[in-house]
Order: structure tokens, then C-alpha cells, then sequence
């Protein structure tokens, strides 16, 4: 794991180009130790990443990153490992190395990630909460996806712990640290409760702007779809995601809404230069994902319901005739009209008769 972890520190390296580079080498130890001429002579370029200083600071930085990942129990996931996502493996530019707080199934059946602004009206929340619940009413192995900032996101988390369905959270820096602060009892229960954090950046890496632009192309490239519940027009993360999940032919959803509002604006521009679809409830995303829904629980109904013994001698008498008049029922049975008319209608409604013309009842 040792030459892993450091052969996707090398700056720029991506799972096609490094896969290529393999090829020609090897394997990831022989990158550390051929020498640079070697090295240059097998892949046929000089460069800084080959210098014999460079390989061994990559070195140094991944003991530290393995002794770090063994003390918190944290999942090196490495681009070519079974557990790696293979949606997001089919991006040019997905990670070499995902370090993972969790252990759920990152390529679960369906993957919905959901991204919006920090700023979420109630419009937006109560949207996202039905989303989850209708999805997690219809669909197995479904796993909720998004970047646990404040708003949207968490929302989408809360909704899907609520519901006890996975979520992860792709965060824009090491494991050694959780980003909002306040969110860190959100993401203990996300990994305890069968979820996981996940990032591409080795410990004490601090969050910064680019980091978060940079986990975007994590959460659209590992999901099935992206699903944009409020964004401002102009600028953001939730866009920028969106546009990413168009890039990489991913199904982009948005929520409508109206033009006076500042927080649907990214969504309604979303929707008019046809990056996404309009997105109102869950049945329109399985309809264009093409995803069927699990069978509704029927109740088991019995061939001979059971009869309250006050209305056997009405069934005895209609089996035994075939069918039977109001007055016949009356006279034959000794029930008062009227109590007998009672008994009649809930008999209909409870599915054992059928009325018919004439004051007349048969069995159903």
C-alpha cells in the first residue's frame, strides 16, 4: 500500500494516465525504485515527477499518511481496487486514491447526489426531505450523496439517516478534520449508521476554495444522477457540480421555482439551457432513469373473510337460494327491517354482497 498511496501523490497523475505509465513500468514500486534514467528511458519523457528527490518526498509523505489511516481506521480505496466507485472511475480526471471514513458500498444500485445552496429556504428543504423519503420508499440498495456543507446538503444527510438509508459526505479535505465543525456529530452517525465520509486528500490537508470545486467532480462522477434542489444564478458550488454531472453524462435534475426567487434562479437557468431536467417529485427521476420501483407489500387476503355470527344466517340463506329479496331476507331470518338494512350495506362494503336492482343480494 505503501507505493500506491504515494504513486497517487504524484502531481497531475490520473487512473488513465497512471494505467498507461503501468504499463510500461511495471508497478507502482518499480516507479520508486528504478532510477530516473531508467525511468526516463522506459517512458520516454524527463520530468520533475521522475528526480529521485521528488519520488522520495512522495515516499515520506505516504508513511505518514499509512500510519495515519492505521490509527483512525480509515479505507484507502486505490483506483484500480474492486471498492473504488466505478461510475466515477469512467471520469477522465477522478481521483487516483479515495480515503474513506465508512464502509458502505460506493457502488450501490442507485446513487442520487443532491447539492443546493448553503442558504436553503423551506421551499428547497421540504423538497429534498419528500425526494429521500419517496426514493427510499421505492428503491433497494439506494445510497444519498453530497458534501455535508450547511443547507442542502446536510439536509439531504439528515433526511437519509432519518430514513435509515447510506449517505456520504465528499469532503474537501484530510480525515484528520471535519468541515463545517458543526457538522461533525452528522458525520459520526453517517459512518456508524452505514454511511462514510470520503476525500481525496491525504490528512492535514485544510480546506480551501479550490478543494471544494475540486470534490465536486466526486460528487457528480460517483453518482447515477445529480439533483439540484436551490441555487443562486450566479455563482456556486451546486452549478458547478451540475455542470460537472452534464460533463460527464450524468442525468442533472433541478427544481423549478419562481422567478422572483433568489435561491431558484441557478436552477431555473439550469433548466432553460437544458443542463437539467425539471425535477418536481421522485417519480420524475425514476421515469427518466429508467429505474423501477419495489413491488408494494399487497396484504394477503382470505378466500372465505370471516363472518360475524349475527350475519351468518343472511350469508346461509343467499348461499342456499343463490340470491335473495330485502323482504324474503326479512321474513326468512327474523331481523327487523331496518336492522337488516344496516347489516346489508356494511355486508356490501365489507366485499361479501353485491346489491342488485330490485332490492336483490348475492354472494360477491
Amino acid at each position: 500500500m505503501l507505493h500506491r498511496i504515494a504513486f497517487s501523490m504524484v502531481k497531475g497523475l490520473t487512473p488513465p494516465l497512471a494505467s498507461r505509465i503501468l504499463s510500461l513500468i511495471g508497478s507502482e514500486e518499480e516507479f520508486f525504485t528504478l532510477r530516473e534514467s531508467s525511468l526516463a528511458s522506459r517512458l520516454e519523457f524527463k520530468g520533475q515527477i521522475l528526480s529521485e528527490s521528488y519520488r522520495r518526498d512522495l515516499l515520506e509523505k505516504a508513511r505518514a499518511e499509512m500510519d495515519f489511516v492505521a490509527t483512525r481506521n480509515i479505507n484507502c480505496i486505490y483506483f484500480n481496487d474492486e471498492a473504488y466507485p466505478a461510475r466515477l472511475l469512467e471520469c477522465d480526471d477522478a481521483p487516483m486514491m479515495l480515503y474513506t471514513s465508512g464502509k458502505t458500498d460506493l457502488n450501490a444500485s442507485h446513487i442520487v447526489s443532491i447539492v443546493g445552496t448553503r442558504n436553503a429556504t423551506a421551499y428547497g428543504v421540504n423538497f429534498i426531505n419528500k425526494l429521500v423519503d419517496d426514493l427510499a420508499d421505492n428503491l433497494d440498495s439506494l445510497l444519498i450523496v453530497s458534501g455535508l456543507a450547511f443547507g442542502c446538503d446536510i439536509t439531504a444527510h439528515k433526511r437519509a439517516l432519518e430514513r435509515g438509508i447510506p449517505t456520504v459526505g465528499v469532503v474537501a479535505h484530510g480525515l484528520d478534520t471535519i468541515y463545517p465543525s458543526e457538522h461533525r456529530s452528522y458525520a459520526a452517525r453517517m459512518v456508524h449508521e452505514g454511511g462514510a465520509i470520503v476525500t481525496d486528500y491525504p490528512h492535514a490537508t485544510r480546506p480551501h476554495r479550490g478543494n471544494f470545486l475540486a470534490r465536486n467532480r466526486i460528487v457528480a462522477g460517483m453518482a447515477d444522477c445529480v439533483v439540484v434542489a436551490e441555487s443562486a444564478a450566479a455563482r456556486g458550488g451546486a452549478l458547478h457540480t451540475a455542470k460537472l454531472g452534464m460533463l460527464y453524462n450524468r442525468d442533472v435534475f433541478a427544481l423549478p421555482g419562481r422567478t422572483s426567487d433568489l435561491y431558484s434562479g441557478g436552477c431555473n437557468l439550469l433548466i432553460k439551457t437544458n443542463v437539467a431536467h425539471l425535477v418536481e417529485s421522485a417519480a420524475d427521476i425514476m421515469d427518466t432513469m429508467h429505474w423501477k420501483g419495489r413491488r408494494p407489500e399487497g396484504k394477503q387476503t382470505e378466500m372465505f373473510p370471516a363472518i360475524p355470527p349475527e350475519q351468518q344466517p343472511i350469508v346461509d340463506y343467499i348461499r342456499e337460494n343463490g340470491e335473495a329479496q330485502l323482504n324474503a331476507l326479512t321474513v326468512a331470518t327474523g331481523i327487523p327491517v331496518g336492522q337488516l338494512m344496516g347489516m346489508l350495506v356494511e355486508m356490501e362494503f365489507n366485499g361479501l354482497l353485491l346489491s342488485l336492482p330490485g332490492a336483490r343480494y348475492r354472494l360477491a
